[in-house]
């Protein structure tokens, strides 16, 4: 047993996210530098260390079975690679094609799925190190055609071997972490819809809605990366036993996003209505509580402490408590209101039992469905139409590809143009710099600079002030795994170790101080090279993608309406088609928000649309809330089996939604919507006078969804309008152009 004084501090390293990869990058990189210390030839470090790094890069999530395979892929990859360019190398022409070809084809693997992605990307970067090592020794010698490729793969296939006994030793700690991430990103959204009750006069609601359509991305991401660790390990298994854990979790964490993402009523009118009462301060109170539950429900996980959410309890209990007073007013003007906060309240204690339910998950429901949806490819014909689905200009993927690959050739053309020293730090600098999106090439290009300026700074003073070979080599291991701590979250100093890394590294063999200028002049050019031909060469923008992603956001809402009405016909199911359609919803909404997050980073001209973009995510957001309340309440009635005229207004809805996404995509006159508001009266009529609580609340949110279109309109018309350079009333119906006002748009 560890004393206590280092228990906690060790189980508390244990729980960060790069604790453990920067871990197996340190025994990797040890062991390689012990190794040569012990064969007294360190020129062998330099390929051993690149080999390392770049099987470190490729490393994606999987079970040790899926890991041993991919690193045998990995390894056939870069055997190949490495040995083409030493084949390649003394012919410019043939390099030069071989090069364009390779990193269009590589980059085009992404379209079949991460794990072929990330494996094509190492392999690109383990080829550029192969140029730098043959240059390191001016050439290639055929005699010694096998030397580099045979250290490079030796490097990787050592980290890969780390990799894959440590996946078998700690298959679940990724998982985990994982999920405890996702449990942290569920709280912060609850405290931010807390926000919304809030009863204070005079907030910005609209910039609380947008902070909470953000954060819903980022539960999304949480959720699709759990997802897809659950179903890596499901894979090959004979006896999920002991995942089930983690999966009841992980639906526990759907249902709690569901719940969460709901809304039953404007804010604003509950604010006003019950301004001078308690009942808003408590459903506040009680979703911050709740996000604080999540929050401690992560840190359990990690920890292996006991998870207590009896704060969040004794919150839901006085909630009652206050909604109790406001029915003995007898109020009939409240009438309306109560109604819509019995629904919050009925949500709120089911969320309440969610997080009950993760305290000690209990098997679920037989009935209940708990497959998941295999997105990886089915075999070779699904790999083939999903390569040939993005060989057009208009997929992302494919415009990266070819990006991509004019950057490197053009690269390489300056290289043989201007022969610099250590040349080929070109094509490894455009490598990391050129991104799918100006946005992030600009972001890399400025990080990469600035992190090499520190890092060649740094490298001068400590290779000046520590000439000992061991303690350079051992200043090279550290900033290795400061790298790979650092790559995901904080590329200025990731860029700065690694530069670091490879002067000290360097100085062992040559002169590391002439290195210095050279990498910075590689760096500068190549990064210029990459910049330039994201904005020239096939650019995608990402504010002229705002009406097809904001169209794609209204269909997966409109299918998602059209599962939950169908539950609402012959009754509650958690099926896969229902969740499927619920995850597609959030997800279209989340890279609605990702797309737009990019638009900011764009140049002006082409970031004129994202105020507009904003807004149109807010309102887009504020009706898959109304879609969530409705989904949440399945199973309470089947109000829609034996009602044929509130069938046909949901259809009606559905319909709506359908044909504002379909005018947003064509960019055309947006649908005139005339029986919305009238069909929203005769909903909320009809809930006001109707006895049955579960069908009143079908009635009210279908309401609100009905009131709800016509917002959405106006923003897609003008949405649609400014990326068309054309009035935002030429493509509003005319009626209501007629009358408009050009002081109504903001």
């Amino acid at each position: 047993m560890l004393p206590r004084l280092l228990d906690q501090p060790l189980r508390r390293l244990w729980t960060l996210n790069t604790f453990a990869y920067s871990l197996r990058v340190f025994l990797a990189l040890s062991g390689a530098m012990l190794a040569n210390w012990h064969l007294g030839d360190v020129s062998l470090l330099i390929p051993l260390f690149l080999g390392i790094i770049a099987s470190a890069l490729a490393e994606t999530d999987d079970n040790w079975q899926g890991r041993l395979k991919a690193l045998v892929v990995t390894l056939a990859c870069f055997s190949i690679a490495s040995l083409s360019v030493e084949l390649l190398f003394g012919h410019p022409w043939a390099f030069a094609v071989g090069l364009a070809v390779s990193a269009f084809g590589m980059t085009m693997l992404g379209a079949v799925g991460q794990r072929y992605g990330t494996i094509a990307y190492a392999t690109l970067i383990l080829a550029i190190y192969t140029m730098i090592a043959i240059e390191r020794h001016g050439g290639v010698a055929f005699g010694d055609l096998w030397r580099e490729p045979l250290l490079l793969v030796t490097g990787a296939a050592w980290y890969g071997t780390i990799s894959v006994i440590w996946s078998a030793l700690f298959s679940r700690q990724p998982l985990k972490l994982s999920m405890a991430l996702l449990f942290r990103e569920l709280g912060k959204y609850l405290q931010l819809k807390a926000t919304l009750f809030e009863p204070v006069r005079g907030v910005d609601v609209e910039a609380r809605r947008l902070a909470l359509a953000e954060q819903n991305g980022r539960v999304v991401n949480a959720l699709n990366q759990a997802k897809e660790m659950i179903f890596r390990r499901l894979e090959g298994q004979r006896s999920a036993h002991k995942l089930n854990r983690y999966l009841r979790l992980y639906f526990i964490a759907q249902d709690i996003h569901e719940r969460a993402s709901s809304s039953h009523y404007p804010y604003g009118k509950l604010a006003e209505t019950f301004f001078h009462h308690d009942v808003l301060f408590r459903c506040q109170r009680l979703l911050e509580q709740q996000g604080h539950a999540c929050r401690s429900l992560a840190r359990a996980l990690l920890m292996r402490q006991a998870f207590d959410h009896g704060q969040s309890e004794q919150a839901l209990n006085d909630l009652h408590a206050s909604l109790d007073y406001l029915r003995a007013q007898r109020r009939p003007e409240w009438q309306g209101l109560l109604h819509s906060l019995d629904a919050l309240v009925d949500n709120l204690s089911t969320l309440e039992q969610q997080l009950s339910r993760a305290q000690n998950p209990d098997v679920r429901p037989e009935q209940e469905d708990n497959s998941l949806y295999d997105r990886s490819p089915q075999g070779l014909r699904d790999i083939r139409d999903r390569l040939q689905s993005h060989l057009t200009p208009s997929s992302p993927i494919f415009r990266h590809a070819v990006r991509l690959a004019v950057t490197l050739v053009v690269g390489y053309g300056v290289l043989l143009l201007v022969h610099p020293k250590q040349g080929y730090w070109i094509l490894l600098t455009s490598l990391f710099v050129c991104r799918p999106n100006f946005g992030a090439t600009r972001r890399f290009l400025w990080q990469r600079v600035l992190g090499t300026v520190v890092g060649l700074i740094a490298g001068w003073a400590l290779i000046t002030l520590f000439p000992s070979q061991l303690v350079q080599l051992l200043i090279a291991v550290v900033a290795g795994v400061v790298f790979f701590a650092n790559r995901a979250r904080h590329y200025v100093i990731a860029t700065a170790a690694i530069t670091l890394l490879v002067l000290c590294c360097f100085n062992q063999v040559g002169n590391g101080f002439g290195l210095i200028w050279p990498r910075l002049f590689d760096t500068l050019v190549g990064g210029l090279i990459a910049g330039l031909t994201v904005m020239m060469i096939l650019p995608d923008w990402q504010g002229r993608r705002l009406h097809r992603q904001g169209a794609a956001t209204l269909e997966a809402s409109g299918r998602y309406l059209r599962e939950i009405l169908s539950q609402y016909v012959d009754g509650k199911l958690d099926d896969l088609d229902y969740r499927l359609a619920r995850r597609n919803a959030h997800n279209a909404d989340a890279a609605l928000s990702t797309l737009l997050a990019n638009v900011r980073l764009e140049p002006g001209h082409f970031r004129k649309d994202a105020e507009v973009g904003f807004r149109f995510l807010g309102n887009a957001h504020t009706l898959l809330s109304y879609l969530s309340a409705l989904g949440a309440h399945r199973g309470e009635t089947r109000a829609l089996a034996d009602d044929a005229e509130l069938r046909a207004m949901a259809e009606a809805i559905v319909v709506d939604i359908e044909t504002i996404a379909e005018r947003l995509r064509a960019r055309s006159v947006m649908p005139a919507l005339e029986a919305a508001e009238t069909r929203a009266a005769v909903l909320e009529t009809q809930a006001a006078d109707e006895p049955s609580d579960e069908r009143r609340l079908v009635q009210t949110q279908l309401a609100l969804i009905s009131r709800q279109l016509l917002p959405l309109r106006d923003t897609a018309a003008r949405l649609a309008a400014q990326e068309a350079n054309i009035s935002p009333v030429a493509l509003l119906p005319q009626a209501q152009s007629s009358h408009a006002k050009p002081q109504t748009w903001p």
